[in-house]
């Protein structure tokens, strides 16, 4: 896609939200813990769905989940849920919903024991991003050996809607992986 003058991925949509995307955050090395926090919640609210639908909602999420604060997330009640179900600007389903309270709890847990989520997540792929060489999205995968990893010991670690597949979108998006197609300026 070009806008500006800018080749791009090819599956970045001609959308100002998604471009801002790709050009501002999308494969840039994020190592702020609270920032990878707040990643693996939404890439697990987009399961079964498209990014772009997560994406338009993300201010919604940060709203009503006090900017992904661990701290204030793990005093939401069952009610305080039933009533996010009713926003519209939502993913109104309560199994996701539920699962970013119990991965606050996860991310607290590690927290109390010592371990640095940053350094956990960065571990997996020796502290330096993977830079892959794909062409077109029929190279990319959709999950890889680590992945799988990273979701095995997510899960672990008592997160929720961290399957192979949700964490290596993740992966892509903060930087674990560069796959940015060959021919994308941000290459």
């Amino acid at each position: 896609m070009t806008n500006n003058n800018k080749v791009r991925c090819s599956w970045v949509l001609d959308d100002p939200i998604y471009i801002h995307y790709h050009d501002n955050e999308w494969g840039n090395p994020q190592y702020d813990s609270l920032k990878l926090f707040e990643k693996i919640c939404l890439e697990g609210q987009q399961a079964g769905l498209s990014w772009i639908t997560v994406l338009k909602k993300r201010d919604e999420y940060r709203r009503c989940f006090f900017n992904f604060d661990p701290h204030k997330i793990i005093q939401l009640t069952p009610e305080n849920i039933e009533h996010l179900l009713k926003n519209k600007g939502l993913i109104r389903n309560r199994l996701k919903l539920n699962s970013i309270v119990k991965n606050a709890h996860a991310y607290l847990n590690m927290q109390k024991s010592g371990e640095d989520f940053s350094q956990f997540i960065w571990s997996f792929v020796d502290n330096k991003p993977i830079i892959n060489h794909f062409n077109d999205k029929s190279e990319v995968p959709v999950s890889t050996d680590i992945s799988e990893k990273m979701s095995k010991a997510l899960k672990n670690k008592g997160f929720t809607f961290v399957g192979s597949t949700i964490c290596y979108a993740f992966m892509q998006s903060m930087g674990l992986v560069n796959d940015h197609f060959e021919n994308c300026y941000k290459k």
